[in-house]
């Protein structure tokens, strides 16, 4: 019995010890990946780190370790096979940058063979150029070559199962792989965006009938849509995204037929015609709209989209202001609540004018965007009060009035966009505006009419970023507070207030300012040295205030800075030799001030565009040293002290558009090199001592308009919303990541420049500059005829060769100064007669030939010429005709002649002489007579005195 015993336990220890050495076995199988895949791996490595990459460190050759336990590999458990296989490969962004000129390479398809179990291949973002053989992997159900700059798409006839394939951002620039991919049946993602495909869409596009996701967007497709077939075969599709091409014409109907459809994208493309109302009131399962940047027109109801009940994005940004949204009539109770409304610059409500009522049934609201709407009313505040979620609120550029009424025990902690700009708020800012929204990362109160003072509880927005109060009524100090808890700040504008004071207190903590706007104020005191702490600037405006000192040296420290404006205070002093260290500087205005001396010799800065000097005391020859600055497009130099002669290298600024050296001491002649300003818009040579003639070459300079992105200093800074919404809708099969971003922090400095036109100094700023153009080189010393060559500069605005010593006749060839609005010839020696087809110019508005010699008639009493005065032609004492007082005799051809006149008045006063001689005659005759008649000793007297004299 006991020898039962014994051997029945044995058996049993025995077979726990088999059992326990299975499990191990079991275990040790479970979690090892074989041989085959991991010399599979290996070899992928060394493709991926050829020929000196570091990536992939833990696939390691040398110890014996699991490859499913290396970084980027998912293994798992397959119907087919018991043990653990590679099922997934996520290797995207591996490749080392570094590699330089070897980061292009290609794969080679048979490494890839041994992963038969393979579902997940993500290669994207590795500088891959393609794929050498066929990928055969019958379970890959994703393959993703996202941002790989591909030769050509790699053969995918042996992907039977893929269900996603990403070709976004791979430089395609055709569609011949499109039939190859039309084989795919169980293909239902499709990533094509964000390459370089061109013409139209093929139509073959609708074969993939799988299809449940496309994107199209950020292509250059053009053409219109089919109205049958093509997309609309795809009855299957839930997310289509043809945003960012150039596609025409109108939303085909037939898109009704896509009852399955979520997502609905076609922003940023040239379609037009009348909204596509109809189409979207059909799909009741639309969850994203995004129509916005189109030109669309007509009407359209939002009670159309009641019971849409899924809606949840609506994104509609009108191109052409012509499309009308009704959201009153009829009234309605939406089913939806949506997370982002986008209707801006349309018709709201033509009628009533106010803000869509409906939004008093949303409460999950995230983005709101009514800018541009024309609205009326009063700020809105039950917005806030119904989506404390809010992240984004946009009502910049309507008529909403104050007061801003907002409740200071409120947190809106997912606030980071507010802008109410351009509105007739005419209120005072909430002095807890920093506690209620304290996460704001922007915050735009410009053009608003605000009064008052800036809250010191600003301060408690440590995450601001943007911060615009421009343009408005406030007054007082910059509060201390403010300045020290707004570490954050990048963009800080407050110009054209009333503030005042010294511009930053001491505690002031800006280290991440990059823009600082503080002009038209009433800043005083010198230049502080808190900037100091401010090392990133890149703009510092401080502009039109009463701002005295010197220039600190410390200014040569931003090292960052690339615009300084400083105009229009009391600075005094030399310009220091730390300006130089500010290389990266392309604008600088320093005019209207009380500078002298001459610019520091180191005055080399060859990435300077825009000078502005005008206005000082500025002495000496134009300094050599500018001579490196050959970008430049603007020079001003006018209202200083310059002396001596305009250097020749004037003449290597090919880029040069407006050059300004009126009222200076500068001599000498024009010299010829500035007829290699081929690009000149505006010339002022005026009030100097220039001798000599006019350059004829002088046409050669295009004296044609300024090319508008000249003008732009720094475009304004914008809030870029983000270029989809998706990330706010509960289904996203492409994945898009996107948030609302920040972009553009600079200012929106325009240049400005003053020029003499239409009799009078005009200053132009900004848009008018692309229009303006001129040459003035009056008071001066100027001899010699006008080069008839001048007549060629058919875009010219203004004209101004007053005040010189020219002489000669008015060439005909003015008559093909088609666009002049001011032409000065007045003050001169010129002569002959006035070109009678100077009354062609039909845009003439100021006309000045007065005190000359010019003789002959006045130009006809038509069209421009009927406006001008006497004073036009005054001085000129051979001239005739109105609207002078003189008359010509007229004579055929039109012509008239003065020596008729001058005959008639020579005969006319020889006729009066010749009467009044006789008369005096007669009466002196008669006098003697009656004298030698009444006294016999005068007649003795009379012929004794000839007697003498024979």
């Amino acid at each position: 019995m006991d020898l039962c015993i014994t051997l029945l336990l044995r058996w049993a220890l025995g077979l726990v010890v088999c059992m326990m050495v299975v499990m191990v076995n079991d275990r040790n199988i479970g979690h090892a990946c074989s041989e085959g895949e991991r010399i599979a791996l290996l070899k992928l490595k060394d493709a991926i780190n050829d020929p000196n990459g570091t990536a992939l460190p833990t696939w390691d050759s040398h110890n014996n370790n699991d490859c499913c336990d290396w970084e980027r590999v998912i293994c798992d458990n397959t119907t087919t096979n018991p043990r653990p296989v590679v099922t997934q490969l996520v290797l995207d962004k591996i490749r080392d940058v570094e590699l330089a000129n070897n980061a292009y390479w290609s794969l080679n398809a048979s490494y890839l063979l041994p992963f038969s179990e393979l579902q997940v291949l993500d290669l994207s973002w590795n500088y891959l150029t393609g794929v050498n053989g066929v990928i055969r992997l019958n379970n890959l159900q994703v393959l993703s070559l996202k941002g790989n700059p591909l030769t050509q798409v790699p053969s995918l006839d042996e992907l039977p199962v893929v269900q996603m394939l990403d070709l976004s951002f791979t430089g395609l620039t055709n569609f011949h792989f499109l039939q190859e991919i039309s084989t795919l049946s169980k293909l239902e993602v499709l990533d094509l965006g964000n390459n370089l495909l061109s013409g139209s869409l093929p139509g073959s596009i609708g074969n993939i009938t799988s299809l449940q996701a496309l994107s199209l967007s950020m292509n250059n497709l053009v053409g219109s849509l089919p109205t049958q077939g093509g997309l609309c075969k795809l009855k299957n599709l839930q997310h289509l995204d043809l945003s960012h091409n150039q596609f025409v014409g109108q939303i085909p109907l037939c898109f009704s037929n896509l009852t399955s459809l979520h997502v609905f994208d076609v922003a940023h493309n040239q379609f037009q015609g009348v909204f596509p109302s109809l189409f979207m009131s059909s799909l009741k399962s639309l969850s994203y709209v995004s129509l916005s940047n189109n030109y669309f027109r007509g009407s359209f109801s939002f009670s159309s989209l009641a019971n849409h009940s899924n809606l949840e994005v609506f994104d509609l940004f009108s191109y052409n202001s012509q499309l009308k949204v009704e959201t009153e009539n009829p009234p309605f109770i939406p089913l939806f609540q949506l997370k982002v409304l986008r209707l801006s610059n349309c018709t709201l409500n033509e009628h009533t004018k106010g803000i869509p009522s409906f939004l008093l049934y949303q409460n999950d609201l995230r983005v709101i965007d009514l800018s541009y709407d024309s609205i009326i009313g009063r700020f809105p505040h039950l917005i806030l009060i119904n989506n404390t979620r809010l992240e984004v609120l946009d009502l910049g550029n309507n008529f909403l009035t104050g007061p801003l009424e907002l409740n200071c025990t409120s947190r809106y902690q997912d606030m980071n966009t507010l802008d109410i700009s351009h509105n007739p708020i005419k209120s005072e800012i909430p002095s807890c505006v920093g506690t209620i929204f304290q996460n704001l990362r922007v915050l735009n109160m410009s053009k608003s009419e605000l009064h008052g003072v800036i809250p010191a509880s600003m301060g408690h927005m440590a995450l601001l970023m943007i911060l615009d109060l421009s343009s408005n009524s406030l007054s007082g100090l910059l509060p201390a507070e403010f300045l020290e808890g707004v570490k954050s700040l990048e963009f800080l504008k407050l110009s054209k207030n009333n503030l005042f004071g010294p511009i930053l207190s001491s505690k002031a903590e800006l280290g991440q300012l990059r823009v600082l706007r503080l002009d038209n104020n009433r800043f005083t005191g010198e230049i502080s040295d808190v900037f100091m702490n401010s090392s990133l600037l890149r703009v510092l405006d401080m502009s039109y205030n009463h701002l005295n000192g010197e220039l600190p040296g410390w200014i040569g420290s931003f090292q960052q800075l690339s615009s300084l404006l400083l105009s229009q205070n009391n600075l005094q002093g030399v310009i220091p030799q730390e300006l130089c260290k500010l290389n990266r500087l392309t604008y600088l205005d320093l005019s209207k001030n009380n500078f002298n001396g001459t610019l520091p010799s180191c005055f080399d800065m060859s990435k300077l565009r825009y000078l502005h000097l005008q206005g000082n005391q500025f002495s000496g020859p134009i300094p050599n040293a500018l001579a490196n600055s050959s970008l430049l497009l603007t020079l001003d130099l006018m209202n200083n002290k310059f002396s001596g002669e305009i250097p020749s290298w004037i003449g290597t600024f090919s880029n040069l558009r407006i050059l300004l050296l009126k009222g200076n001491n500068l001599e000498g002649s024009i010299p010829t090199v500035m007829c290699q300003l081929r690009h000149i818009s505006i010339l002022d040579l005026s009030h100097n001592t220039f001798s000599g003639e006019i350059p004829s070459c002088l046409n050669d300079a295009s004296s044609g308009l300024l090319d508008p992105l000249d003008n732009i200093i720094f475009g304004e800074y914008f809030i870029m919303f983000p270029i989809k919404f998706t990330k706010y809708i509960s289904e996203n099969l492409l994945h898009v990541d996107n948030g609302i971003d920040i972009q553009g922090l600079v200012s929106d400095e325009e240049q400005e420049v003053e020029f003499m036109s239409k009799s009078r100094l005009e200053s132009y700023k900004g848009n008018i500059l692309y229009y303006m153009s001129g040459i003035d080189l009056s008071c001066n010393m100027l001899t010699g005829a006008i080069p008839h060559q001048i007549g060629n500069l058919s875009s010219i605005h203004t004209l101004n060769l007053s005040n010189n010593h020219l002489s000669g006749p008015i060439p005909e060839t003015f008559s093909n100064l088609k666009q002049v609005e001011s032409l000065d010839l007045s003050h001169n020696k010129l002569v002959g007669h006035i070109p009678s087809k100077l009354v062609e110019l039909y845009s003439l508005s100021i006309f000045s030939v007065a005190y000359n010699n010019l003789s002959g008639t006045t130009p006809e009493t038509k069209y421009q010429f009927a406006t001008f005065g006497e004073s036009s032609y005054e001085g000129n004492p051979l001239l005739c005709g109105p609207p002078l007082q003189h008359s010509c005799t007229s004579i055929s051809g039109g012509e008239s002649v003065m020596h008729s006149d001058l005959h008639a008045e020579e005969n006319e006063f020889r006729d009066n002489f010749m009467w009044s001689f006789a008369a005096t005659f007669v009466v002196s005759f008669l006098g003697v007579i009656v004298i030698v008649y009444f006294n016999p000793y005068f007649v003795s007297r009379i012929f004794s005195c000839m007697y003498r004299i024979i």
